[in-house]
């Protein structure tokens, strides 16, 4: 249990820094935004960048797939399914909720718990490329549109094509690219966008906290049903489908039907913070989101762990 345990604190530390700085007030008002606008346009791609650049592709088509990238895609239009049923919710709003019910922490959480939990860091690769490769695409695609559909005089080419020109996709596709040539950039460029793809995930965290500070109670506004459906698919039945998925469609069984069940299990990333943040689309409700399946994720994991393991 040390990798859940130590996990979470590494990422509560760093939330709790970025709380008491927006308490102090020593950054502005502003600071939270251009912390989250830092890691989406200039850190974060660079991470993907890296990251895809040393990834092996064949991991996708890995059986462990069947059960993360299928319990994400259901658990996604799950949500999307009811919330526009009882909520008529607009498109940008339902894929934000559809990410904060699907796209999981496989960063800075899934990698230690793969460690320490399954014994091999590879067990997080598939839903891992999944989620850069095409979930936030396709999530970024719709908010983007949405906010390029309200720029008055915007051509239609340019509405098609703004997907294309997001920092995080661009960031995607020149790792995919790199990992298809087989091309290993020279030192000389590999160090600044190493020490760039560094602050992602503290940028991340510190913006996340800092909106914590003189937030309301989570859930609490009217909303709350949307943020409870979505950490109830999170926490609940995400890991529930990847169980099925893994080992009745898979045929997975022991470490493999586990590792596709923890992973799928994690919860929300701060991606999905970052992403509805820059494009202003159902902020509150990704915040809410990514802290309560944070805290509640933690007796899944650990139940799921000794039941399975």
């Amino acid at each position: 249990m040390n990798g859940v345990v130590e996990g979470f604190a590494a990422l509560v530390a760093v939330i709790a820094v970025g709380w008491v700085v927006g308490r102090v007030g020593i950054l502005g008002p502003g600071a939270a935004g251009v912390l989250s606008r830092l890691s989406f346009y200039v850190a974060t791609p660079a991470l993907l960048l890296l990251t895809l650049a040393d990834a092996d592709p064949a991991v996708l088509v890995s059986a462990a797939l069947v059960g993360t990238a299928g319990s994400a895609v259901l658990s996604a239009l799950l949500y999307v399914g009811v919330a526009r049923w009882r909520w008529r919710l607009p498109a940008a709003e339902l894929t934000t909720g559809g990410l904060a019910s699907s796209y999981v922490n496989a960063g800075n959480l899934g990698v230690p718990i793969s460690v320490y939990v399954l014994g091999d860091a590879s067990f997080v690769a598939p839903v891992l490329l999944f989620q850069v490769l095409v979930l936030a695409p396709v999530g970024l695609a719709v908010l983007a549109g949405s906010r390029t559909a309200e720029d008055a005089g915007t051509s239609h080419w340019r509405m098609l094509t703004q997907p294309l020109r997001t920092p995080v996709v661009v960031g995607c596709g020149l790792g995919v690219l790199l990992a298809a040539t087989g091309v290993t950039l020279p030192p000389l460029v590999l160090e600044p966008v190493h020490l760039v793809a560094a602050l992602a995930v503290p940028a991340a965290l510190l913006a996340y906290g800092m909106s914590l500070h003189g937030a309301p109670r989570p859930a609490s506004g009217e909303g709350s049903g949307q943020v409870w459906l979505a950490v109830a698919l999170k926490t609940v039945g995400q890991p529930a489908l990847a169980f099925a998925l893994g080992r009745w469609v898979a045929g997975l069984e022991g470490v493999g039907l586990l590792a596709v069940t923890v992973t799928s299990a994690l919860p929300t990333a701060q991606n999905v913070f970052v992403y509805a943040s820059s494009y202003d689309r159902g902020t509150l409700l990704a915040r809410d989101v990514v802290l309560l399946s944070t805290v509640l994720s933690v007796p899944v994991l650990v139940g799921l762990a000794l039941l399975l393991g």
